[in-house]
């Protein structure tokens, strides 16, 4: 099983702000978040984790550190799982790219922010990445973390449709998603769980 879990809350995803290659710590939440996720994957009794993998951004390593030790696990830097580069609207609130500017990134893949990154080179890479564990993770679970753009892509990888999949998708920060590599083909058993964040 290939566990991936999106980082936990910084401040600039509070706020609203598109949060590619910029690298801002995780805000208080955000670490607590972290916790919850690495609480849940270490008293799971069916969850083996073998490996913990994540982008090189500060947010990712903390939630991954976190992970890793709860379940005994060091953790390793996958390039691959950075986050879409964003460019110029890096930091950019949301609602400031203008409307013309959604409606030609929606309608085309191949087109990225000034000096950024598009989808479907993201998808590349995140294919690549999973393409790589498939194999092992028949043997033990690999723990991915990452961000809101890669985790759509390796759903897109499971699923085996398009990186347009990204449009039709939410991830919240520190949810937990599971791709089964057992069968012939990848298989989406669970999407965006966020259940662990909830006090029981």
């Amino acid at each position: 099983m290939i566990i991936v879990v999106r980082h936990g809350r910084t401040a600039a995803n509070a706020a609203g702000l598109l949060l590619g290659r910029s690298d801002p710590e995780l805000d208080d939440v955000g670490s607590l978040q972290a916790q919850r996720v690495a609480s849940a994957l270490a008293g799971d009794p069916t969850t083996r984790v073998g490996r913990v993998l994540c982008s090189p951004l500060r947010r990712t390593i903390a939630t991954a550190a976190a992970i890793g030790d709860a379940v005994g696990a060091g953790i390793e830097v996958e390039e691959r799982v950075i986050e879409l580069d964003y460019g110029d609207w890096d930091g950019t609130a949301v609602s400031d790219v203008s409307a013309a500017d959604w409606a030609t990134w929606r309608a085309d893949l191949d087109f990225a922010p000034p000096r950024g990154e598009s989808l479907s080179q993201l998808g590349v890479r995140v294919r690549s990445a999973f393409d790589d564990l498939a194999e092992e993770a028949r043997e033990h679970d690999i723990v991915v973390v990452t961000h809101v753009s890669p985790v759509k892509a390796a759903v897109a990888w499971a699923l085996g449709v398009g990186d347009a999949l990204a449009w039709r998708m939410f991830v919240s920060p520190a949810s937990i998603s599971r791709i089964s590599t057992a069968g012939p083909s990848p298989s989406l058993h669970v999407f965006n769980d966020t259940s662990h964040l909830t006090p029981g």
